[in-house]
């Protein structure tokens, strides 16, 4: 029979477990109301391209392509594919959203704020395990590869929070199906998005982090432990679409644009696959 002191642990655990779901869900909130009113709001004339963390590098150096050809002016907002989705939903004057995932592409279509035949998959990706750049540790990562080893007796490790980052779906999805999910949760720390989730690393706060292998290459502070087979989880691919709201010419130029030979040797250069 359970003593007095064994029922109030376990309703302190309890509590306990239920204050973090409630700040988790709190933080969640006010990254996106932040996110929300950091929101450009345009210039005349200007295009916004709301584009997921992970395409920073690559469509930054893709919109100075395009100013060079004469394109119409472009302003970025990069960060997670659900907070840029959920800004769209509430009025963001976005005319072009790039996704790390079909999933919020998707999300917004079933609302009809994507622009009618717009639409592309666009770019592919691949998740990786990454350890900071001093780790000499390799792993062959299949069904029940001990994931707990790498992270050593209290480490931590790091990818975007599996309930709205991509990153973090398809994490959450290849530890599943490999059966180490179980095991790694609790020591998961969760990241606003893919490229927060790599600083963490960068900075040898977290033992390990599962990101996108573009991401990895951009750092010299991190090193790619493994990489996750493509059949753990669903394909990492970017799609791309007008907005529905903001569809416009140039709108238009700009998504065939990203499909120029001119475009895709930048995609490449950072890693992306092409389709």
């Amino acid at each position: 029979m359970p003593t007095l002191r064994d029922v109030v642990l376990a309703a302190s655990a309890a509590l306990l477990a239920l204050l973090a779901a409630a700040a988790g869900a709190q933080s969640q909130a006010q990254s996106q109301q932040r996110s929300l009113a950091q929101a450009p709001a345009p210039a005349a004339g200007e295009l916004v391209v709301f584009a997921a963390a992970s395409l920073q590098n690559a469509f930054a150096e893709v919109g100075r392509l395009h100013a060079a050809a004469g394109g119409t002016p472009l302003r970025f907002s990069f960060a997670s594919s659900g907070v840029l989705a959920r800004q769209i939903e509430q009025g963001a004057p976005a005319a072009i959203f790039a996704s790390a995932d079909e999933q919020w592409m998707d999300y917004l279509q079933r609302r009809q704020l994507v622009a009618t035949g717009s639409r592309k998959s666009l770019l592919v990706n691949r998740l990786v395990l990454v350890v900071p750049a001093d780790n000499v540790a390799s792993v062959t990562i299949g069904p029940g590869f001990d994931f707990a080893a790498l992270l050593g007796k209290d480490g931590r490790w790091v990818t975007g929070d599996p309930s709205n980052v991509p990153v973090g779906r398809y994490a959450q999805e290849a530890l599943t199906r490999l059966g180490a999910w179980t095991a790694a949760k609790p020591r998961l720390v969760r990241a606003e998005n893919v490229r927060v989730a790599l600083a963490f690393v960068e900075r040898g706060e977290a033992a390990a982090g599962i990101v996108y292998e573009t991401d990895a290459a951009v750092s010299k502070k991190v090193r790619i432990a493994g990489v996750f087979p493509p059949d753990s989880h669903a394909p990492v691919s970017y799609p791309v679409a007008a907005m529905a709201k903001h569809d416009t010419p140039a709108a238009r130029a700009f998504l065939h644009f990203l499909d120029s030979e001119q475009a895709r040797e930048v995609f490449r250069k950072y890693g992306f696959t092409v389709r």
